[in-house]
């Protein structure tokens, strides 16, 4: 949803640092998440952007929107709405700890910081020069999320913690599917 919005503002050419502007578009938005087998569509003002919203532009200028209290006040009420029947699985950066603390299973997925720039490189197809600016973009992104006031990036205090510095895709996905049958057998 964040990226969403910043690619909105980036459209209209609103600025990142300016919250009464980019509060006029999230308040004049349409913004839905779509459940497909492949992933979440991300339909915004009638328009599937899921590609879009994961280029470089549109996920740094996420960060930077997120960083407004009156923005993400706004967001987490639509999550919260999304979820009000229960049965979802969500992600993001404040999920467990801002938008559902009550949650059933909480994760808080993490990895060594060079690991996960290697993984955006490759998840990106990214070589070259192009990697270095990448890799800055990624940390000052974390940077300003763990510092930030309004919801920072921090684990929920009842998460599970999963380090997946050295698991493969296939054993994140089996250590999540694990849990969730713990929970569900409880």
């Amino acid at each position: 949803m964040y990226r969403a919005l910043a690619l909105k503002a980036i459209d209209r050419d609103a600025s990142f640092d300016d919250e009464p502007a980019l509060m006029k578009l999230a308040e004049g938005s349409n913004i839905r998440l779509e459940p497909t087998i492949g992933g979440n569509r991300t339909i915004l003002d009638s328009k599937d952007v899921s590609s879009r919203i994961r280029e470089r532009d549109v996920t740094e200028g996420a960060s930077r929107v997120s960083v407004h209290p009156k923005v993400r006040a706004w967001m987490v009420s639509h999550q919260r709405e999304m979820g009000a029947g229960g049965g979802i699985v969500m992600e993001g950066r404040d999920i467990g700890t801002k938008v559902f603390p009550d949650a059933d299973l909480k994760i808080f997925l993490d990895a060594d910081p060079v690991v996960r720039e290697q993984r955006r490189m490759a998840q990106q197809r990214i070589k070259g020069d192009v990697a270095a600016s990448v890799a800055a973009e990624l940390r000052e992104r974390d940077r300003r999320d763990r510092t930030r006031a309004a919801s920072p990036l921090v684990a929920a205090s009842d998460a599970v913690v999963i380090n997946s510095t050295a698991m493969s895709e296939d054993e994140v996905l089996a250590r999540v599917e694990e849990l969730v049958q713990q929970k569900r057998d409880a």
